[in-house]
């Protein structure tokens, strides 16, 4: 997968790993990286699939309406091209946030969907519920905080609250912060959730 890593400065802070929107490229959240964690390394991935030009991490069939058999391929995908990088660049893949953006977020909400123990946390700005009617693994000790728009019209109030019912009956913690700039990532809600990790993630 097309990629960017960046060593950072604390060996102990977790690897952020970025997960654009769609349309965007490897190169959009790392801003988000810095006002995050500055110490941290990052790993930027760019999403395989292309919809009319625009990377996307798995195909859709209309708009909120996923290919769920794409969703599942590219989720392993995204699973095994983890282990790859940890062993290539030496980072701890057992230590690893992803902070995702829309269908980024999406992908990495799949992640803790289908794989126990591949997220330490996540930070998930307007995801949707990836999968319904599957039993998910236990995350028990995973923090998640879900950046959502009260008027956000890609991603309803209703489905945010379905995604934090759903990650916490599988015992994650969740925490859901509420902008009202509908699908728009906000610089309030990136300062929320700079301020939860530093919560979370740091001593």
């Amino acid at each position: 997968m097309i990629h960017l890593f960046k060593k950072g400065t604390d060996s102990s802070a977790p690897t952020l790993l970025l997960l654009h929107g769609t349309g965007g490229t490897e190169q959009d959240l790392i801003p988000l990286a810095g006002l995050i964690d500055p110490k941290a390394s990052y790993l930027s991935v760019r999403g395989n699939v292309l919809e009319n030009g625009m990377p996307r991490f798995f195909r859709r069939l209309a708009e909120g309406v996923f290919d769920e058999e794409d969703l599942i391929f590219r989720t392993e995908e995204l699973n095994t091209f983890l282990n790859t990088a940890s062993a290539q660049y030496g980072f701890d893949r057992s230590n690893v946030v992803a902070i995702g953006y829309s269908n980024g977020a999406n992908i990495a909400g799949s992640l803790l969907f289908h794989y126990p123990n591949t997220l330490r946390g996540g930070i998930l700005h307007h995801p949707m519920v990836p999968r319904r009617g599957i039993q998910l693994p236990d995350l028990t000790g995973i923090p998640i905080f879900i950046g959502a728009g009260s008027n956000d019209m890609m991603c309803p109030p209703a489905e945010t609250e379905e995604l934090a019912s759903l990650l916490e009956g599988a015992n994650a913690s969740v925490e859901v912060h509420w902008e009202q700039r509908g699908h728009q990532l906000t610089q309030t809600e990136v300062n929320a959730a700079a301020a939860w990790y530093q919560n979370k993630f740091t001593s």
